[in-house]
């Protein structure tokens, strides 16, 4: 993330507006813990629950997962919507309200302008068929799963009843009841979708520098100019102009375009110590409190699936059943586009179709915001879809795969939990549209493999990395057929790895995305299971689960000689810190943490050497392969007459730009000096500005290792530090037993402060430590520390 702008979610105002509203009622601060606690949910005994068919057994073993044994498909997914709603309640409610465009109602007009684009953002289309896209049965599951929440509500605000969470005592305001349609959230995944901010970025450009000058810029793969429509007008066009347009986490909003930094691999039997395949998956996403997955088991006839989800949905997104498992990770594919609308001076409500004039459609939404009443927007839609922005001549239209049936994020997961082979897993494939994920596969029989998946809107002429005239050439011509994407199937090479980098061929026909993340960390697992497949060395669990915590950075692997070609003064204790360290970004090392200021220093100059002024910031970052291809080959176009001593130059003035400022921040005495003292990771919660809440909610600061390169990636913004983003859920996967599988997620599964799971497995996650992932009813029983039945009245 190093480069890119990251803003605070509106949930700061929430957490404002409780504090007001928790002083009016003459709360005291220390109060919070014991009213925390005498909100938590029950989570042993027997519950009588109106809307069970039968008896379903809840067992929660000793990290707080809950294991859910039911006697049919509806009973199983009503108690994990009551199950989740148990440790989720209020983290569920601020995602749905988020989809619904109604966060406005509890936060007030700061959310507003949010709000508003997720009312355009949400799906228009045959509601049936949406259901029908996922499973068969997706209707059915999600009737049952939101009927559990309701249930749980209901169960709380009975006479009785222990009351609302803590959390909605302290916001003023109360969950309300739940539908199956609340599920279909597309606000959640829009910010993985696709390119629409990356397209003004790229107009912008254009529009400064011209075509050729600006397509050098950009780090597009496969190589490509950059395709501005004739007689296109990019004046006045730039990504603020989609300020409010980005999903939304927890707390923090995802920066647009965000690849993340997930990692996963699949490891034929051949090369493990137990002869089956061995899987791995760090999926990465925002870290808050609560933890933005949670794990569960689902037992019923027809499931026994286990692994991470998101709580407001259900089914498990991540995980295996009793015979594959299955891990994923961001595919880069570009599924949004642009179109700029030619307006009618003389009616600004029409604009140009290839057949002549076109009136948009006009919806009237009706908006509720706190502290000011209603307040009515009017919503404008073209043929592409929503209006995002207009002026007198010209409106900015998104056409984006969420308008499409099915693309409501990881719901497709429903088909993959059943699937049992991999005739079946493709099958599931087709229903999977949104995230674009790399799924790798490894199933009990010993095979493993790949489907990198997602809708992919077909363009047959023209790369979708500008926006492009409204008025008729640039039509979607249908999407990439599934079985067309990248995958593959037991490949010779005896595992597969993949890490948000470019999984399309070379010379791949179709034009699905030009912008991936930097392949290092892909480079860097491959290097670790190549070396131990031409040693004989056959890999076991704790390798795997070292590769997923490791720090060693090849981006410095291949700075820190070019500081050597410099020639620093043989007495300079910067340059003698960099040149004797190992590359490993841990988080008690006082080279890490030079090289990490260092880095920023060089992004930082090369940049400003490298992208004309007159752009200004409309660049979000420099890509780090092409600052290491940039600082190795210096060229006079950039560095000048003499370029390789003005390299060597500009590489002495970072380091010693990057000492200063790092005495600044951890004093003279580089023995002092650690990577972790500014590399932290904080757990904040929504209501932390409430007096007294930051002690009971939040968690941290923790010292952290790594770097947004290295495979244990801990995003940071440029000149922040603070880890924002990383692996919230971890899982390794024993296909010769069940049983020695092995998670964790961080801090906890519970989101309850009063919770003993709120924070208990916080310490494992920052010491790259795991729990057993338990799924034989043998092994669960033996470590449940609770049961809870829920019974029919």
């Amino acid at each position: 993330m190093h480069g890119i702008r990251g803003r605070l979610a509106p949930l700061a105002i929430l957490a404002a507006l409780a504090m007001g509203i928790w002083a009016t009622r003459g709360a005291s601060a220390p109060d919070l813990e014991s009213r925390a606690e005498a909100t938590v949910s029950q989570i042993r005994g027997t519950l009588k629950v109106a809307g069970l068919h039968e008896r379903a057994t809840v067992l929660r073993d000793e990290w707080g997962v809950a294991h859910i044994y039911a006697q049919d498909q509806h009973d199983l997914f009503f108690t994990q919507g009551f199950v989740v709603a148990q440790d989720r309640l209020f983290q569920m409610e601020l995602w749905k309200r988020s989809g619904q465009g109604r966060l406005a109602e509890i936060l007030g007009r700061g959310a507003l302008a949010r709000d508003i684009n997720a009312r355009l953002l949400r799906y228009q289309g045959d509601v049936e068929a949406e259901y029908r896209s996922y499973s068969p049965d997706t209707k059915e599951i999600l009737a049952a799963f939101t009927d559990g929440i309701n249930a749980y509500i209901a169960e709380q605000m009975k006479p009785g009843g222990r009351g609302l969470p803590i959390e909605f005592q302290m916001a003023g305001f109360s969950p309300e009841p739940w539908k199956p349609e609340d599920c279909l959230n597309r606000m959640a995944a829009f910010s993985m979708t696709g390119n629409s901010t990356a397209e003004l970025y790229h107009a912008a450009a254009v529009q400064k520098l011209g075509r050729a000058k600006a397509s050098e810029l950009f780090d597009l793969d496969p190589p490509v100019e950059l395709d501005p429509a004739p007689r296109s007008d990019f004046s006045g066009l730039s990504a603020d102009l989609l300020h409010n347009l980005v999903g939304s986490d927890t707390r923090i909003e995802f920066p647009a375009n965000a690849l993340g930094g997930s990692n996963n691999w699949t490891v034929s039997g051949a090369l493990t110590s137990t002869g089956k395949p061995i899987l791995a998956n760090d999926p990465h996403r925002v870290i808050a409190e609560p933890s933005l997955r949670y794990i569960v088991h689902l037992v019923a006839p027809g499931w026994d699936v286990i692994g991470a989800g998101e709580p407001g949905l259900p089914g498990v997104a991540v995980g295996h059943n009793q015979r594959i498992a299955w891990g994923f990770t961001i595919f880069g594919l570009d599924q949004q586009d642009l179109y700029i609308e030619t307006l009618n001076r003389a009616d600004p409500l029409e604009y140009k179709t290839e057949h002549g004039w076109a009136r948009m459609r006009v919806e009237k939404e009706s908006f509720l915001v706190r502290g000011s009443g209603k307040v009515v927007v009017e919503l404008k839609f073209t043929r592409h879809g929503p209006v995002l922005w207009q002026d007198k001549t010209r409106a900015l239209a998104l056409r984006w795969v969420g308008a499409e049936p099915g693309s409501a994020g990881y719901l497709g997961s429903l088909a993959v939990d059943r699937a049992q082979n991999w005739q079946q897993f493709e099958s599931a494939m087709a229903r999977w549209k949104v995230p674009s994920e790399n799924i790798v596969y490894a199933d009990v029989e010993g095979n493993i493999g790949e489907h990198s998946v997602g809708l992919a809107p077909l363009r047959k002429n023209w790369t979708g990395l500008l926006p492009v005239p409204g008025a008729g050439g640039y039509e979607w011509a249908g999407f990439v057929p599934t079985d067309e994407l990248p995958h593959s199937f037991n490949p010779a090479s005896g595992f597969i790895a993949t890490a948000n980098h470019k999984m399309i061929p070379e010379n791949y026909p179709y034009k699905v995305g030009f912008e991936w993340a930097p392949p290092t960390r892909f480079h860097r697992i491959s290097e670790v299971i190549d070396a131990d497949r031409s040693s004989g060395h056959k890999i076991t669990l704790e390798d795997m689960e070292n590769l997923q915590s490791d720090v060693l950075s090849l981006p410095a692997e291949a700075l820190i000689p070019l500081l050597r070609q410099a020639a620093p003064p043989p007495d300079d204790p910067a340059a003698k810190l960099l040149l004797g360290w190992n590359d490993v970004v841990t988080q008690d090392s006082a080279p890490a943490a030079l090289y990490e200021l260092w880095l920023g220093e060089l992004t930082a100059a090369v940049s400003h050497r490298a992208v004309p002024s007159e752009l200004g910031n409309t660049m979000s970052g420099w890509p780090i392969d092409k600052l290491i291809a940039v600082l190795s080959r210096p060229t006079t176009e950039i560095f000048g007459s003499m370029p390789e001593a003005a390299r060597n130059q500009l590489l002495l003035d970072a380091l010693r730009s990057a000492r200063k400022k790092l005495a600044k921040l951890e004093g003279d005495d580089p023995r002092r000096w650690t990577w972790g003292r500014i590399h932290t990771v904080q757990f904040r919660h929504p209501l932390d500005r409430v007096p007294g809440a930051k002690a009971v909610f939040d968690l941290g600061p923790l010292p952290r290792p790594g770097d947004d390169y290295t495979v244990n990636a801990t995003g940071y913004y440029s000149g922040l530090y603070q880890q924002v983003s990383g692996a919230s859920y971890r899982q390794i996967m024993d296909l010769s037993n069940w049983d020695n599988s092995v998670a964790v997620n961080v801090p906890g599964q519970s989101g309850q402060p009063g919770s003993p799971h709120y924070s208990d497995l916080l310490s494992l996650w920052s010491e790259g430590r795991y729990f057993p992932l338990l799924y034989s009813r043998p092994a669960v029983s033996a470590q449940s520390q609770a049961t809870l039945n829920l019974d029919p009245p």
